[in-house]
């Protein structure tokens, strides 16, 4: 009776007028951010924070919170039409997204990513609901050790996202590490790799990365081909998923949701991770593995699927714990205390009308989100059928803007370009570039929590295997390299008894 007795309580104050009207402009700019090259929640929500403190406080966190998985949402839409991910979470979705795109099937691939994003969510927002006390009670049992076997486990990962040679793809990660170490060390405040320029203290940013290597190497690639305006613009017979897709990607999309669901309320980087160990998973369980990087429907499907619920269960730990799983959740966490919210354990009780009013209202959220959009499908395709002449230059502005208005610095925007002519030597090399953004973004948080572990330790390397579940997560990640490496090795071998 409680549980009905509290949604009863969310619905009565997300059906609210000003609720509604909040949740509807938050779902709106999010969707608008994730379909713009080159902006993301972080950004416009650092802009329109200061906005919301004459606000009511359930009002501004329901605004936010749209925002925020909003954007998880409409990233897949210039992921899949014009290769462009705006956030860590819509790199996978690219790999067979834009595939489909360059095949006419642009509809199908953003029709997969509506159903499965909106049943994600509904699925997220439920467990969020359900679980949020118990699951908070399973976080605390992750430490720095078992955080760091995480990690590792998602680097490990990320190899069997690409179709390519082993060692591409370890090199891909390593070189993404490395990127990912630019800029002042936490712990002893040195700083690293910055060439003397005070601009690179505070690292490289994310943007700046997945820009230049996705987009501009895109765009010098696509000129570069004769048939460029025939690679762009595709015939497209049909906006919706076939029988057939709609039977592939169903269990897609329940396996990516429960996934998500799980990794979201892990601080860190749940949501990327959960987008990555999606597309893995498909990849090794589909029947159709080989059609994976060439325009595979579970491809798009699972990982939207996957970062949209982890989208709506990264909340768990911000609101429960006070613990921000990612930067956009820290400053929902800055949110809270200006309106003079104590996030933890006691707001469940403390603030019953906005913990549940906040979950349902994400649940109507999700749904503003799919009326909203799937109407609005057949806008996004037209995108393709515009002349290459004409997009790539709008693209390189929007690209310029966004990363310009993230820092306001004109070195991020010539460090773009950089990052173009390297995604673009990658391209030739045919080296993909998932692996290296995953490393970027997981190489800070790696060495965070592996030093820390070892200063709780005393430098004893063995807490990593000696506490059970990092050890468990260990093993499974030694697993995943055997199993990667097998078919290399057994290739290889072949080529061996062919010569003899």
């Amino acid at each position: 009776m409680d549980f009905l007795s509290n949604l009863a309580l969310g619905f009565s104050t997300a059906l609210s007028f000003d609720n509604l009207i909040y949740a509807a402009v938050g779902c709106i700019l999010g969707t608008l951010i994730g379909v713009l090259p080159g902006l993301g929640p972080l950004t416009t929500i650092s802009m329109l924070l200061p906005f919301t403190f004459g606000l009511d406080p359930i009002g501004a966190l329901i605004m936010l919170a749209g925002i925020y998985y909003g954007a998880a949402y409409g990233g897949s839409t210039t992921a899949i039409l014009v290769n462009l991910p705006g956030e860590a979470s819509s790199v996978v979705t690219t790999i067979d997204g834009h595939q489909m795109a360059k095949q006419g099937r642009a509809g199908p691939a953003l029709a997969a990513a509506a159903i499965g994003s909106f049943f994600a969510g509904c699925v997220g927002v439920l467990a969020m609901a359900i679980f949020s006390g118990p699951i908070a009670q399973v976080a605390f049992k992750f430490g720095p050790a078992e955080y760091f076997s995480l990690m590792l486990l998602g680097l490990v990962g990320a190899v069997s996202l690409t179709s390519g040679p082993l060692l591409k793809s370890l090199c891909m990660i390593v070189l993404g590490l490395l990127l990912g170490l630019v800029g002042m060390d936490v712990n002893s405040g040195v700083v690293r790799f910055s060439f003397g320029s005070t601009a690179l203290w505070e690292g490289i940013d994310f943007i700046v990365i997945t820009i230049g290597i996705f987009a501009f190497a895109e765009i010098v690639t696509t000129l570069e081909r004769k048939s460029s305006s025939d690679a762009v613009v595709a015939p497209i017979k049909t906006l919706m998923p076939t029988r057939t897709d709609i039977r592939r990607m169903t269990p897609s999309i329940l396996r990516g949701s429960a996934l998500g669901s799980v990794l979201g309320i892990l601080p860190g980087a749940g949501v990327s991770l959960a987008s990555f160990f999606a597309y893995s998973l498909e990849k090794k369980v589909s029947k159709y593995s080989d059609e994976f990087g060439k325009g595979a429907i579970e491809g798009v499907a699972g990982p939207e699927s996957a970062n949209n619920a982890a989208a709506q269960t990264s909340f768990i730990p911000t609101l429960t714990l006070g613990i921000p799983g990612s930067a956009t959740m820290a400053l929902m966490l800055g949110a809270m205390v200006i309106h003079n919210i104590q996030p933890g354990p006691q707001v469940v009780t403390r603030n019953p009308d906005l913990f549940w009013g906040l979950i349902v209202s994400m649940w109507i959220g999700n749904l503003f989100l799919i009326i909203l959009n799937l109407p609005m499908i057949g806008i996004w395709v037209r995108l393709l059928r515009i002349p290459y002449s004409m997009l790539f230059p709008a693209i390189l502005v929007f690209c310029c803007i966004g990363v310009y208005s993230a820092s306001y610095s004109l070195l991020d925007v010539y460090m773009v370009a950089g990052c173009g002519v390297v995604g673009y030597v990658l391209a030739k090399l045919d080296c993909e570039p998932a692996p290296l953004l995953l490393g970027f973004v997981l190489g800070p948080m790696i060495e965070e929590y592996f030093r820390r572990a070892l200063v709780l330790s005393n430098g004893d390397f063995t807490i990593f295997v000696s506490r059970p579940l990092s050890a468990f997560l260990l093993a499974i990640a030694a697993g995943m390299i055997v199993f990667a490496a097998l078919p290399h090795l057994r290739k290889a071998r072949q080529e061996a008894f062919a010569e003899d």
